[in-house]
């Protein structure tokens, strides 16, 4: 498998149908510009879905990619190594800020085992039960799996896109469920970017101490020595750094676009295998959405990297695809816009050119009476005042 041949598959969102997009809503009753980026994301939607007026976003749906890395055994998370199955039944349980909103929107959530470190049978059967390998390589000292693994991995996140397209998804909020996770995500950013380890290291959706943050920059620049000399093939920098569920959500992110089905991002796991992605088909993150500014330095830099601006900066720390599911709403409204605003009549338009004559016509007379009473009253004035 070469990534780079996803290139040739992807196309950008239909330029012709975004200008008619654009001429439709200069005709709105709202004036353009009032509605801010809502108006722009109305366009972007129109042409992705290559509709005018835009659908309304009825199929959304949260797909979560679940696994363990091993970098977490160096106490670089603030959670323990191998504890990310909690995470997933937890979810699953309605007991994360994530289920809440999903419940609370109506979204349904997909969770996919790409590279769990645990047993089968302590998952929830509702589970998609895919997994590559059992946890991922020390990324420090080890590679996070073998090239056949990490082309295993990234098919099997074509797959899930396929499927999800294939059932009539019109959007995704792309997010993970990972316990090391953001140590393998700053280390694809570095070497993608040409950074250092400081400057791309944060402290994760759980928060880490300074000492921890200190281990977590030591073990990506440890990890960084690895990528470099692999950055020209992305298959193998994912297998050298990144991890299955990685590897799956790069996958699934190229594939999604290839089915022109758009895509939100979360946070700094999803923001790097995006740009893993943009690396081997730069047209890729037309289809992507940035939901929101997690605080991750790594995640902005891949934001900025890929010209993406996310739509919401509140603060939302916490990851598991929670802040790429509250741009949802945001999304769903100017979809809604877009299409539900009336245009306005050709009778309207001639009512206020109408409106417009008259106010002018009344203008003049004013200043023509006002002309009069200085003519006259430059007439009586004595002479000498």
């Amino acid at each position: 498998m070469n990534l780079d041949d996803f290139s040739d598959l992807i196309e950008r969102p239909d330029g012709g149908v975004r200008r008619d997009a654009e001429e439709r809503r200069e005709r709105f009753i709202v004036p353009p510009g009032a509605l801010g980026r809502l108006d722009e994301l109305g366009e972007w939607l129109s042409a992705a879905q290559q509709a005018v007026p835009v659908r309304a976003i009825e199929q959304a749906r949260v797909v979560l990619f679940a696994g363990d890395h091993g970098v977490a055994q160096l106490d670089v998370s603030g959670r323990a190594a191998g504890t990310a199955h909690e995470l997933v039944r937890a979810t699953l349980d309605g007991a994360t800020p994530l289920a809440v909103l999903a419940r609370r929107f109506s979204v349904p959530v997909r969770i996919v085992d790409a590279g769990l470190d645990c047993e089968p049978d302590l998952l929830p059967e509702a589970v998609v039960r895919t997994r590559v390998r059992r946890g991922s390589g020390r990324i420090d000292v080890e590679n996070a799996m073998t090239s056949e693994e990490a082309e295993q991995a990234v098919r099997l996140g074509m797959a899930i896109a396929d499927e999800e397209a294939d059932s009539g998804t019109d959007l995704v909020v792309l997010g993970d469920l990972s316990v090391g996770g953001t140590t393998a995500a700053a280390t694809l950013i570095a070497a993608l970017c040409g950074t250092d380890a400081s400057v791309v290291t944060g402290r994760g959706g759980a928060g880490i101490d300074d000492l921890a943050w200190m281990r977590k920059c030591a073990a990506v620049r440890d990890a960084l020595r690895r990528a470099r000399p692999v950055l020209g093939d992305q298959l193998e920098l994912l297998a050298t750094v990144g991890g299955a569920d990685l590897a799956a959500m790069t996958g699934f992110l190229l594939q999604c676009a290839v089915r022109r089905l758009p895509v939100i991002l979360d946070g700094v796991v999803s923001a790097a295998c995006a740009l893993v992605g943009q690396r081997s088909a730069f047209r890729a993150p037309d289809w992507w959405l940035a939901g929101q500014l997690s605080g991750e330095p790594a995640q902005a830099k891949a934001l900025d990297r890929m010209a993406l601006n996310p739509l919401l900066d509140h603060g939302v720390v916490v990851g598991e695809g929670s802040g790429a599911l509250l741009a949802l709403p945001f999304v769903q409204a100017a979809a809604a816009l877009a299409a539900e605003l009336p245009e306005r009549t050709p009778e309207t338009d001639e009512d206020e050119a109408q409106d417009g004559a008259q106010d002018d016509a009344e203008d003049g007379m004013k200043d023509d009476v006002k002309d009069e009473g200085a003519t006259s009253d430059g007439a009586g004035s004595p002479a000498g005042e």
